[in-house]
């Protein structure tokens, strides 16, 4: 038996006429194998030879491994592929075959059966074309074996040179918790695969380049830090907002406890500059968000060239014509929407009464709960999706300068701001007016810069994360009916308080916790312990849509 730590092994052919035991059985999917299959009669060059090589597929945001199986027999020439693969997977064949060709190597004039297991995982993209290579060439003899067991991803082009493959931070993930120590990547995904600690990157440029690596006929090249991706910070800062001193105080109370905004004003009046702003006074990602932010990234193929992960807040502003799948996530087979996109950053939505109803209802169970739970005939897939929402909408269909000047009736602002349903309402924690500016406030002295603000955010998550240590949450708008019961307690003023803003504003129970959320923020901001009845006051004042919509 050929033991299944050795990743390539070529058997050797039996004697004829004796009974031969049963080879390249995998044990464990770390298992990376070449053997002869052995019959009882017959010339040992006509016997077939089956190849295995590791590799992985995408399956939502995560990586499944892959077990590649390359049986080489005598026959008709002939290049099959099986294991539900897609299009592109198909279309390996002709890729790999010339690669191969052009690489130097003889390609065999065989018939070549390419198994993708498990077979009932639907596989997709071009990331195979590099392990079917080796396959090749491990079942017909240019590749020697190994002791160690590794996967291999990469897309192979038509002159033998290896292209980067979206994903490669998942795959590498996922080889860590299957204890792959070994990855061999495309050199333009090298520094990507090597912020994963626990796991050799090995990047390859060329499929001879791969070949001489795995051989040790060629030294591994020592390969520079890897980038670290620019910030955009320098370019917008809240000193560029003048006036609106109510919305920027909304704003940090937002950042300091990852609230979700709506932002209501006069077209003009600095609604989409505050939003786009309001990434410059949230934290930085911390190491383990910045792999967790950049694998969602790597999956979408959105990460920046040189595989520099993302280390600052992912802001993201689709259009209204968005599609709910697009806002979501869906397809066939399904793929990461624009919420999932923005996980552990915000999703900034403009117009937004202008987007359809039905994608603005899809947004409920994401704010919810943090996860997007897609279901298809095929299977269920389930995304991250922890952002923060921040919403602008005008106070009428036409946009008007101001209530003064406006032309439309009260039932047409009504109408109009009626496309923003009650329950989404409810997840909005705060819903800040914005005045239109006069020509006075423009010229008013700037405000304070992003970093005196970022730093008062930064010390109010220090306490929520002290507060919440042991648990799974992170920031106050993360917190559960039964922990608001537990963090959030107020005084009898505040209970009573709370209780007639519940009968007079027609709060729900949500919006309810939600007011003690945002309460339990502005007393981190302030240094405070306890829950006061000035900071559930200042909560209450920030749901001032749930007094229009009692009206």
């Amino acid at each position: 038996m050929v033991p299944w730590t050795l990743p390539f092994e070529r058997a050797r052919a039996q004697p004829s006429g004796r009974k031969s035991e049963p080879r390249g059985i995998a044990t464990s999917e770390h298992c990376i194998e070449s053997v002869t299959l052995t019959g009882g009669t017959g010339a040992t060059e006509d016997r077939p030879v089956l190849a295995r090589v590791l590799s992985a597929a995408l399956l939502g945001v995560e990586a499944v491994l892959v077990r590649v199986e390359v049986d080489v027999a005598s026959g008709l020439p002939a290049f099959t592929t099986v294991g539900l693969p897609d299009s592109a997977v198909r279309e390996s064949r002709e890729r790999v075959r010339t690669a191969i060709r052009n690489a130097g190597f003889a390609f065999p004039s065989d018939r070549i059966t390419v198994n993708l297991a498990p077979a009932d995982l639907r596989k997709e993209g071009a990331s195979f074309d590099l392990p079917i290579a080796l396959g090749i060439l491990a079942a017909t003899g240019p590749l020697k074996p190994r002791h160690e067991p590794f996967a291999v991803v990469g897309e192979l082009a038509l002159d033998g040179q290896i292209q980067p493959v979206r994903g490669t931070l998942a795959v590498t993930l996922a080889c860590r918790k299957r204890g792959i120590g070994t990855l061999l990547v495309p050199a333009g995904n090298r520094a990507e695969a090597a912020a994963v600690s626990g796991v050799r990157a090995i990047g390859a440029s060329t499929l001879g380049e791969a070949v001489g690596l795995l051989n040790g006929d060629v030294d591994e090249q020592p390969w520079p830090a890897p980038p670290t991706a620019e910030t955009a910070t320098d370019e917008i800062d809240f000193l560029d907002v003048r006036g609106q001193l109510h919305a920027k105080r909304a704003l940090e109370i937002a950042a300091a406890g990852a609230h979700n905004v709506l932002l209501l004003g006069p077209p003009g009046g600095g609604k989409t500059m505050l939003a786009r702003r309001l990434t410059t006074i949230l934290p930085s990602l911390t190491a383990d968000e910045a792999i967790e932010v950049s694998t969602i990234w790597s999956v979408a193929g959105l990460l920046p060239s040189g595989g520099a992960l993302v280390r600052s807040r992912p802001f993201r502003a689709p259009h209204h014509t968005i599609s709910g799948p697009g806002l979501v996530g869906g397809g066939g087979p399904p793929h990461a929407g624009e919420v999932t996109l923005a996980h552990l950053g915000v999703l900034f939505l403009d117009e937004l009464p202008e987007f359809p109803q039905h994608v603005l209802e899809s947004l409920r169970q994401p704010l919810e709960d943090g996860r997007v739970t897609i279901a298809r005939a095929s299977g269920v897939s389930d995304f991250p999706a922890r952002f923060q929402l921040v919403g602008a909408a005008n106070p009428c269909r036409r946009g008007c300068a101001s209530l003064d000047l406006c032309v439309c009736t009260a039932a047409e602002r009504s109408r109009y701001l009626g496309r923003l349903s009650r329950p989404l309402l409810d997840r909005i924690d705060l819903h800040v007016e914005l005045p239109a500016l006069s020509h006075a406030e423009l010229g008013v002295l700037p405000g304070e810069a992003s970093a005196a603000v970022r730093q008062r955010v930064q010390t109010a998550r220090e306490r929520q994360r002290a507060r919440l240590r042991g648990l799974k949450i992170r920031v106050n708008a993360e917190l559960s009916a039964r922990q608001v019961r537990r963090f959030c307690s107020v005084p009898r003023e505040a209970e009573r308080l709370l209780a007639a803003a519940m009968t007079r504003l027609g709060l729900s129970a949500r919006g309810h916790d939600r007011v003690l959320k945002v309460a339990r923020t502005i007393a981190d901001l302030e240094g405070a312990e306890t829950i006061s009845v000035e900071h559930c006051a200042e909560a209450l004042q920030y749901r001032g849509l749930d007094r229009r919509w009692r009206a």
